[in-house]
């Protein structure tokens, strides 16, 4: 399917590794020119290289901490006029209710919603300005049911949910999309976090620990980069000028839900 969106420009935060890597790859596929952004800049370097060598597109990399002030504004600077933005960043660490403070949230807060929160408000004018754009926000499955050791992230992404269902309709006239993605259990550096979390708790291998979590998911796998990078393309794509504030649950049937 072409998705009509070659040449044009994205910015994908955080898209060194994993899913963002994913998001980036599958937009170059389409003829994408990319800005890409990663705090580290050996990673980033290297996977912009195998995307230009691969798919012929112009990629622009920004080494820098997204969440910072500082940072943030040297990755807009060069993102400049972008027509897709795709936004993502960690998420913070698991626990218990009990083990976090007031700085635990605001750490949240700023990472997972005011982040995603600043870049659609300074991006989107320009977008609105041409009569087209697209934003994809990477948030978790967890605004749909939540995980109770991820509460931080329960928090800080469903806020962003709610503000996404608000501002996505009314920008939706001037032909700019924005939607949330919401990904389960990926082959990724987090998926290996949370099972070593599990294997040290549980005192079982990693194995062990990665075959547990899988056979909660109906897929019986976990998801891989390429897989969740198609979806956010769609997304990106002119065949989703119709889908408006919605949250796509990208998580092998493992979220509970009807609806």
């Amino acid at each position: 399917m072409d998705l009509g969106i070659r040449g044009k420009r994205a910015l994908v935060c955080a898209s060194s590794k994993g899913l963002g890597r994913g998001c980036a790859e599958a937009l170059a596929e389409a003829g994408v020119d990319l800005v890409m952004n990663a705090r580290g800049s050996e990673a980033l370097e290297g996977t912009a290289q195998s995307i230009r060598d691969r798919f012929g597109v112009t990629v622009t990399t920004v080494a820098a901490d997204i969440v910072s002030e500082d940072g943030r504004a040297k990755v807009l600077e060069a993102a400049g006029d972008v027509d897709i933005l795709v936004t993502n960043a960690g998420g913070p660490p698991p626990g218990m209710w009990s083990d976090w403070g007031r700085e635990d949230f605001l750490s949240a807060l700023d990472s997972n919603m005011l982040t995603p929160i600043a870049l659609m408000t300074e991006l989107m004018p320009k977008m609105i300005d041409k009569g087209w754009g697209r934003v994809v926000n990477i948030t978790s499955q967890s605004v749909k049911a939540p995980i109770a050791v991820l509460g931080l992230s329960n928090a800080a992404r469903t806020g962003l949910t709610g503000y996404v269902a608000g501002t996505a309709r009314q920008v939706a006239e001037h032909g700019v999309i924005v939607n949330n993605l919401l990904p389960g259990i990926h082959a990724t550096d987090r998926a290996i976090a949370l099972d070593t979390g599990v294997s040290q708790q549980q005192n079982i291998s990693l194995d062990a620990a990665k075959a547990q979590r899988q056979a909660t998911i109906p897929a019986k796998r976990y998801g891989t980069r390429e897989e969740f990078g198609a979806m956010c393309a769609f997304m990106c794509s002119q065949h989703a000028g119709f889908m408006v504030g919605q949250n796509v649950l990208l998580d092998g049937g493992a979220t509970l839900a009807t609806i």
